[in-house]
């Protein structure tokens, strides 16, 4: 992955949540973005967009320590496109510091958070977020 990489995060804030928690499950996968809250007729949407591999480091090192390199990789590796790799994770598991993969509808009552990473070699990406552990 090289710094050319782009890094898309969004979701949806619904009015019966908290923005300020779900602002905090992103920094708990993410770190420090800078997100800007847009209104919309069921809440707000919640986006950041960050350029460069830097903002992934923490998410990598989460991945690790939840020891779901495995299982991260097969998400991963089905969200994997020509140029970009898209996934989303749920918020309620982010809010308390891990990861959890989840479909973009329906999986997760509150919705989920959708991750675009666009970059020249999307493999070369997952090899890095979630190297294989056998």
């Amino acid at each position: 992955m090289n710094d050319e990489s782009v890094v898309q995060v969004e979701t949806i804030v619904n009015l019966t949540e908290s923005e300020e928690k779900v602002r905090t499950a992103i920094a708990n996968l993410f770190g420090g973005l800078p997100i800007v809250a847009n209104t919309s007729h069921n809440g707000s949407i919640l986006e950041a967009k960050v350029k460069g591999q830097d903002i992934l480091i923490k998410f990598r090192n989460l991945l690790r320590n939840d020891r779901i390199r495995d299982a991260a990789r097969r998400a991963l590796l089905k969200g994997t496109r020509k140029d970009a790799i898209i996934f989303c994770l749920n918020k309620q598991v982010a809010f308390v510091g891990h990861v959890s993969f989840s479909e973009e509808i329906g999986e997760s009552p509150l919705g989920s958070i959708k991750v675009t990473v666009k970059c020249d070699d999307p493999r070369k990406l997952v090899d890095w977020l979630a190297p294989r552990t056998a």
